[in-house]
């Protein structure tokens, strides 16, 4: 076979159907057009295409040179342990009942839709279980159920200071109790009487359970239905108890005088060497004595110096028998001192009477009750309520005639205080004692006096010693 010739000078050149298209362009243009075949070479290169195959160009001239530029790849972070999952729980809600006024454990579980086994099994299964079974009007009993609606807790608030906890167990209810401490803050009052203690008490803004307290601290040496008299005043230091920086209830009184008729009786709360708690004045004498002047709540009496308020018909007392004390009817009747009830009925002259012997020697009579609240052969204390004011028998009006013997013969209940015996002292090995434990409030007391209340501080409260 003839070799064919090539014309002289010519160079050949090893090329595809590409480059043989782009020959016979200019310079410039063919140089574009290689470019964009490189590009379209790369694309389907890169794209994975096995069908398609890239060739590559071959170009006398130096190829146009192409740069890609490709954001950079983003640092690797370093690994970071996969957290535990924490399960979520769930609290379950409480479903709250209050006790109302004739309820039982079992009206209030089945209020919160609970059965008579629920109560069985919570009230004799659980140690303190049976504290369910006293409950009152105004408390709550709150409920929890579980996952399937069954009983699973009891929450008893018992007051605001304790809450009884039953929880559901494998072996059956447990319980729990929570108590609170109420934070104690000192308080302090004055007052001055214009028409009684209850109502200078409330002017001063004392509770009527202070005012009775300090009536019980005093009802020794004063009767405060017909002793006070206007101008007379009050001033007492006591406590109160708060929760959650609200008032709770009033605590103790730890300090009180009383001025009545320029005569100033003062009492100090002091506990002894063994224990026992009571009231006594600067010198160590109990201001507890073994009768009450007054044996009637003052309280509900609106006048103490008003003598038209004695009895209906004579306007006066009458102590060569008793004393009269008006009261609107059901005002409480008090025993004047500890003793037995001797009698206890109803005559057409008394009405309803009580009559308590006191020891072997003294006896207090009570008549034309209201209402008796105490029997025949009952014991008593001091203060405890026997009945109410009423006008049964021969009385035209509502009022208590009090009597008071001594071996059988009347005397004048208001003056046979001074012949009774003396009452109670510390020991003289507790005076010191007593004389430091009292010395910061006898010098607070003090200050409250209205002559000596320049000694108050700019805060207005009585200078700490």
């Amino acid at each position: 076979m003839r070799a064919t010739k090539r014309p002289r000078g010519a160079t050949p050149v090893r090329n595809s159907g590409k480059a043989a298209l782009w020959s016979g362009l200019p310079r410039a243009h063919a140089l574009l057009g290689a470019g964009l075949s490189l590009l379209l070479a790369v694309f389907f290169f890169t794209s994975g295409d096995d069908s398609i195959s890239a060739v590559e160009p071959t170009i006398e001239e130096e190829p146009l040179a192409i740069t890609a530029s490709l954001p950079p790849e983003p640092a690797a972070l370093p690994a970071t342990p996969a957290e535990p999952m924490t399960p979520v729980v769930v609290e379950r809600p409480w479903i709250e009942e209050t006790v109302r006024s004739g309820d039982n454990l079992s009206l209030i579980f089945k209020r919160a839709g609970y059965s008579g086994r629920d109560v069985h099994e919570v009230v004799t299964g659980a140690e303190h279980g049976k504290s369910l079974e006293r409950i009152f009007p105004g408390q709550t009993i709150a409920f929890q159920a579980d996952a399937e609606g069954d009983l699973a807790a009891v929450r008893y608030t018992e007051s605001p200071l304790q809450t009884i906890t039953y929880e559901r167990g494998a072996e059956g209810f447990s319980s729990s109790i929570t108590t609170r401490e109420p934070e104690v803050r000192e308080a302090w009052a004055t007052g001055q009487i214009t028409s009684s203690l209850y109502l200078a008490g409330q002017e001063a803004g004392l509770s009527q359970n202070i005012i009775m307290e300090l009536a019980n601290i005093f009802g020794g040496v004063i009767d405060f239905v017909l002793d006070p008299r206007e101008g007379d005043t009050i001033q007492l230091l006591y406590e109160e108890q708060y929760l959650d920086d609200e008032k709770f209830r009033d605590g103790e009184i730890i300090a009180a005088s009383f001025t009545n008729r320029g005569t100033t009786f003062n009492a100090y709360r002091y506990e002894d060497a063994n224990g026992d708690v009571g009231y006594f004045n600067e010198e160590g004498v109990s201001m507890r004595k073994a009768f009450l002047l007054a044996p009637v709540d003052f309280t509900r009496i609106s006048s103490n110096f008003n003598l038209r308020r004695l009895h209906p018909i004579y306007k006066t007392t009458r102590p060569h028998r008793g004393t009269d004390y008006a009261a609107p009817r059901g005002t409480p009747v008090f025993a004047a001192g500890d003793g037995r009830v001797a009698a206890a009925g109803y005559t057409p002259a008394n009405g309803n009477y009580v009559f308590i012997q006191h020891g072997e020697q003294y006896v207090t009579k009570y008549l034309h009750l209201n209402k008796r609240h105490v029997r025949k052969g009952q014991r008593v204390v001091q203060s405890q309520v026997i009945g109410t004011v009423g006008s049964t028998g021969a009385a035209t009006g509502p009022h208590l005639h009090y009597e008071f013997l001594v071996n059988g013969v009347h005397r004048n209940p208001r003056t046979i205080h001074t012949k009774l015996p003396k009452a109670k002292s510390l020991p003289e090995s507790e005076m010191a004692r007593f004389a430091a434990a009292i010395n910061r409030s006898a010098t607070a007391l003090a200050a409250l006096h209205p002559d000596n209340r320049v000694a108050m501080t700019d805060s207005g409260e009585p200078p700490a010693n």
